[in-house]
């Protein structure tokens, strides 16, 4: 690796830094929202980095769906009693009891648009002002919109028209009562960013982004993993594909990528050799409409 990408690195790692010292200085209930993806692992990271030698001064919040990749759980437990951080979940099960709303049905049940309820319920619980998230711009067109403090109104709704100006890395976190701002301090980052650092500092993560032997059906092209949540049709053929993971979601709407990439450096020259974003490959339910994620954010989604 090139001294000059090692310095690249090492100005984002400074930016995403100075992020999450301007929340804590800003904020009084700050949150970093917490999935078990590698996103949100260096996340972690970065907020260790940002407050060391003390502990991370705010808890990780995970809203669980229910349809997680049981790997992704069991490191997300594991991480937050190794870096000893309070952890939050809340799960869609109970909300979806708690307000009656219709369980999705069909072959792929995501929860994605109810998750956006329990995280709302959950920031009103614990009066959370600013809720950390990994989300990057290089992602998703709609993310490529958000401002690294980007206000959320008193009803949890973003409006992409009404951003604030963030001009020599001044962030402007003030918000009326009820209101809260989301927080992305690694908004510069690409994909190919978060695995040259996960390289460079040795950071730890969940097994299923490595190839791995999984049972898996085919659909519209992308190999989507057998679970106890996916209910196959009928002509759907049962098969056993080497994969990875580009992106962690519910196994009911993220695919696996066919991959022999057992080891960081192999990770990062199928990334750099791909012409497909890790969403657009593996993410379906961004593939209902031209506009899913923008339609989910504006209604509170992470």
């Amino acid at each position: 690796m090139s001294q000059y990408h090692l310095d690249y690195l090492q100005q984002l790692e400074a930016e995403s830094i100075h992020i999450f010292r301007e929340v804590a200085a800003q904020f009084e209930k700050p949150a970093l929202l917490f999935s078990g993806g590698k996103d949100s692992i260096v996340m972690v990271h970065l907020a260790k980095k940002a407050f060391a030698p003390g502990k991370i001064p705010f808890p990780l919040v995970h809203v669980d769906t229910g349809h997680n990749f049981p790997e992704a759980l069991e490191f997300r437990d594991w991480l937050a009693n190794e870096v000893g951080a309070t952890l939050v979940v809340r799960k869609v099960e109970d909300t979806i009891k708690q307000r009656s709303l219709t369980e999705p049905k069909g072959k792929f049940p995501s929860r994605n648009w109810l998750q956006t309820y329990t995280l709302l319920d959950t920031i009103e619980e614990f009066a959370f002002d600013a809720c950390i998230g990994g989300a990057r711009r290089d992602e998703e067109k709609a993310r490529a919109k958000e401002r690294i403090f980007s206000v959320r109104d008193e009803f949890g709704q973003w409006n992409p028209k009404l951003q604030r100006p963030e001009l020599w890395n001044i962030y402007n976190g003030r918000v009326h009562k009820g209101e809260n701002v989301r927080v992305f301090p690694i908004s510069n980052w690409t994909e190919l960013d978060i695995w040259n650092y996960i390289r460079k500092e040795k950071i730890d993560l969940p097994s299923i982004y490595f190839a791995h032997d999984r049972e898996v059906i085919v659909h519209d092209g992308q190999l989507v993993a057998m679970s106890e949540f996916v209910q196959p049709s009928a002509d759907d053929t049962i098969i056993t594909k080497r994969v990875r993971y580009r992106t962690v979601g519910d196994m009911t709407c993220t695919a696996a990528v066919e991959s022999s990439a057992t080891n960081l450096d192999e990770v990062i020259e199928e990334i750099i050799a791909t012409r497909i974003s890790e969403r657009g490959e593996t993410r379906i339910d961004d593939k209902v409409t031209e506009a899913a994620m923008e339609d989910r954010k504006k209604n509170g989604y992470f």
